[in-house]
């Protein structure tokens, strides 16, 4: 039979850059049945301590090839590596914090004596292992959110199979490797790449304990309406995130920040800065200040150390960011900058001033260049019509008003409101997560590693 591999190539020029082997089924289905195995072995389980000194150890190797690994989020991703080197701080960081919340994994004393029925009895609680973890992660971080998926099921002591993207498997690859270099049991962590009909059979295998699933809204609740019964899950989708921006906002803080939540990695981000609320008198104002600066942005291969924005992941996602855009412009939109396509595979950063609220860019996730700025007479009607969408993800305001700020907080239907900040701000140990159609469940390290484990509780009869 002969080896199927996947090809790996640059987003911006196209060039090939790397391949890995594609993972046949009976591969993973012989992957699985050892992950099972592993989990039901109580006597093979890592005690913490090894646990912690394997990922202490993956953290030393991940900075010693710090400028390898940053180099190869933008070669194979399109992130500027000015972004990418922030991306794999923050991956080193993740694996520490999880090695930090490993302590954290304890239960809790439970009171029996509450009732007659209760009494002369002592409870504990104790967590422990879900079981074998797949992962299929996306594109847009291709090591932070592998460490995101990976790292926690590490630290709790359960296997795990790692779907990454197909764009973007070679920081999967480096990372997986890293934990085996460092002492992980190959075992306990398989790097699976594999074509689509082949991950949907292993998702939805029954020996899956917990699904940890990053992308696509559409691909996430498919998969999760086919789990095995049993299968726990977490799902992260994307958003088109609101910000509301009071009279009183500082304009000039404000137009840095808003440029760079919506433009950073070409808005190739599920919270990235898509729908901007500004007051009728300030809008074409605010659309003006953000395409200022938006036209100052080079455009560019990543590996370049002078570009401020690199190319859409694939030459079809700048055809379906231009249609879109084109969509908008039709039904009226006025087309501040950008709003064209740069060549096959980068888009310009793109300002929109009061796009239609039926085109797909104010009720869909862009994912590309595009911030739409729209003006509002009222903040109630505006903040109405932030949330008249099926995605909530973060949302941000803009004040100096805390009672303004405060009423966008209690209104906006997000699960975070950033306070005089882009809606893309994240530190990784924040609770992370999508309502309505974006997502399902919550992300962050702890978080994760909560999900990852259950309760146990003994009750002793005195």
């Amino acid at each position: 039979m002969s080896v199927e591999m996947l090809e790996v190539v640059n987003p911006f020029d196209l060039k090939p850059i790397g391949a890995v082997k594609l993972a046949q089924w009976e591969d993973i289905d012989g992957y699985l049945q050892t992950a099972q195995q592993l989990h039901k072995d109580r006597d093979s389980w890592m005690p913490a301590h090894q646990r912690a000194d394997i990922l202490q150890k993956t953290a030393v190797l991940m900075q010693v090839r710090f400028e390898e690994l940053a180099y190869l989020i933008a070669n194979e991703g399109g992130k500027p590596l000015v972004d990418a080197r922030i991306e794999v701080t923050r991956a080193i960081d993740g694996v520490k914090l999880c090695i930090k919340e490993i302590p954290n994994l304890a239960g809790k004393q439970i009171p029996m004596d509450l009732t007659a029925a209760g009494a002369g009895r002592m409870a504990f609680t104790q967590r422990e292992p879900i079981g074998p973890v797949v992962a299929v992660s996306a594109f847009n971080h291709p090591l932070n959110l592998i460490v995101h998926q990976v790292a926690p099921a590490v630290a709790t002591g359960c296997p795990a199979l790692v779907k990454p993207a197909d764009d973007t498997p070679l920081s999967c690859k480096a990372f997986v490797d890293i934990l085996i270099e460092a002492g992980l049991p190959e075992e306990w962590c398989r790097f699976v790449p594999c074509d689509i009909p082949t991950a949907e059979k292993f998702v939805t295998d029954p020996r899956v304990a917990f699904f940890s699933f990053i992308g696509s809204g559409k691909v996430g609740w498919m998969l999760r309406s086919k789990l095995a019964p049993g299968t726990r899950c977490a799902l992260e989708h994307g958003g088109a995130a609101p910000v509301i921006i009071d009279d009183s906002a500082d304009i000039e803080t404000m137009i840095p920040s808003l440029v760079k939540g919506g433009f950073y990695h070409s808005g190739q981000v599920c919270v990235s800065v898509q729908r901007v609320f500004a007051p009728s008198a300030m809008a074409d104002d605010i659309a003006g200040l953000i395409s200022d600066q938006a036209e100052k942005l080079i455009v560019g291969n990543a590996v370049n150390e002078d570009t401020d924005a690199g190319p859409l992941i694939r030459p079809r996602e700048v055809d379906r960011v231009s249609d879109w855009v084109q969509e908008a412009k039709d039904a009226g939109a006025q087309v501040i900058t950008g709003g064209r396509k740069l060549g096959d595979t980068t888009y310009a950063p793109t300002v929109l001033l009061r796009a239609p609220d039926s085109a797909r860019v104010s009720r869909q996730e862009i994912f590309g260049p595009v911030i739409c700025v729209y003006d509002y007479a009222d903040m109630n009607a505006a903040i109405a019509q932030a949330n008249n969408i099926p995605f909530a993800f973060q949302a941000s305001v803009y004040s100096k008003n805390l009672d303004v700020a405060m009423r966008a907080v209690q209104k906006l239907d997000a699960t975070a409101v950033m306070v005089n900040d882009h809606t893309a701000f994240r530190v990784d140990w924040m609770p992370f997560a999508g309502r309505k159609q974006s997502g399902y469940g919550t992300g962050g390290i702890g978080y994760t590693m909560h999900d990852m484990t259950q309760d146990k509780m003994a009750v002793f009869k005195l």
